[in-house]
This record gives C-alpha cells, structure tokens and sequence, in this order.
C-alpha cells in the first residue's frame, strides 16, 4: 500500500487581515515543515498567507480554484486545479484535504466549515468561527476543535490525522 502524505486545508478569508495573514503564514510553514501538503482555495488572504509560508519552507501548495484557469492561482500555488465551479469548489477543498484548519473567515469559510462537519473531517477554528458540535459527536476525530495559536492548531492537526488514519 501506497503512503500518501497528508493534506492539510487552511480556509480563511479571501481578503488580507493582519492577525489572520501573519497566522495563516505560521501554519503554511508548519504544515509543509511538518512534510504535509497544504490545501487551499488557492487566491488571496489567508490562501495567498498560508500558501506563501508553505512555499518559503519548500512546501507543496494545491491550491483549488473557484475559476476555470490555472493561472487565477496566487503566486504560492505549486499545483493549480482549475475547476469552473465558483464557490462550488469549497467542496473540494474540504474533500481533497485530511483535515481543515479554519483562520478567521467570512460566510465562504463557514460553508466549508459546514462540509467538514458533514463529511467527518477533523476541523480546527484559530479565531475563526466558533463552532459547537453537533448533538451527539463526541468524536475526538470529528469535533471541532478551537485553538489558540498556529503551533497548537499544527500539532494538533498531526494527532488528530494520526487518529483518523489509524481508524
């Protein structure tokens, strides 16, 4: 059996914010630190953050496009996907990622917030939504989880894919 590495998605907000930008850059460098691809809707803000601390520690970015051209990527993405699905494609990015981390974020984050609770994923909020889980998920995997700070956020993201993955 093939080990695939594991994809983290950072959402967040489309437009910059200092505290979310600098935030979003912190987990970017941790992610791909951590020899994790990072997953995003590929644009600006906490995208373009996240997607540029990956890169400057060498990371993978895979960035999911709402537009159908691959050049619409922030200057971060490494692998462009082009999709044509507008807002469509915050599906995507929850389902192609292990884990999401939400940073701040407006309504678009909340609708992949959304998914990740439907689809089961492990969700960490770093001042972003505060999410209560659903009646009746206790799951330690499948909760979500509000932290304080991007080395919280990534260790805890590793524990919890750990988790996920060993069933």
């Amino acid at each position: 059996m093939v080990e695939r590495p594991i994809r983290i998605g950072v959402i967040g907000s489309g437009r910059s914010h200092p505290k979310w930008d600098e935030w979003a850059e912190d987990l970017g460098r941790r992610i791909a630190e951590a020899g994790a691809i990072l997953v995003c809707g590929g644009l600006s803000g906490v995208m373009a953050a996240a997607a540029r601390g990956a890169r400057k520690a060498n990371g993978t970015t895979l960035g999911i496009l709402p537009g159908a051209r691959a050049d619409e990527a922030n200057p971060f993405i490494t692998i462009p996907i082009p999709t044509g699905l507008g807002e469509g494609r915050n599906l995507l990015v929850v389902q192609s990622s292990d884990l999401l981390i939400a940073v701040g974020g407006g309504a678009g984050t909340l609708s992949e917030i959304g998914f990740a609770l439907k689809l089961h994923k492990p969700l960490i909020l770093l001042g972003s939504w505060e999410i209560k889980p659903p009646p009746g998920n206790d799951s330690l995997a499948t909760r979500p989880h509000l932290v304080d700070n991007p080395e919280e956020a990534v260790q805890l993201a590793l524990r919890l894919i750990r988790v996920s993955r060993s069933g």
